[in-house]
């Protein structure tokens, strides 16, 4: 079982920034994948990015790529998703998730698809304003 906990949320101006965090539970987190989705009102959540256990490996939605970076300090079993030159359109509702536990190499590519994914945290709230 992992527990997680998002933060880092808030209200920012278009271009701006933020970096959020999520904080999971348990001793074995560097096998799980992880992953990042979002939901705006009125849609379905979709995938942001993810990252395998190693950190190697990572994958982006090609409406973030190049403005959203993913990585993870497996010491302090959090991942982090920094947010750079934000759009009105990021505005939603951020979703940590955990692929896992899974054995496999390390150059391994994390999924993209949604349940695949066990866990979840209970998400963290992102306001652009334009």
């Amino acid at each position: 079982q992992v527990q997680l906990v998002e933060s880092g949320g808030g209200l920012v101006q278009a271009g701006g920034s933020l970096r959020l965090s999520c904080a999971a539970s348990g001793r074995t987190f560097s096998s799980y994948v992880m992953g990042w989705f979002r939901q705006a009102v009125g849609k379905e959540r979709e995938f942001v990015a993810a990252i395998n256990g190693s950190g190697i490996r990572t994958s982006y939605a090609d409406s973030v790529k190049g403005r959203f970076t993913i990585c993870r300090d497996n010491a302090k079993n959090t991942v982090y998703l920094q947010l750079n030159s934000l759009k009105p359109e990021d505005t939603a509702v951020y979703y940590c998730a955990a692929d896992g536990p899974r054995s496999g190499s390390i150059y391994d590519i994390p999924s993209r698809t949604e349940n695949r994914y066990d866990y979840w945290g209970q998400g963290t709230q992102v306001t652009v304003s334009s």
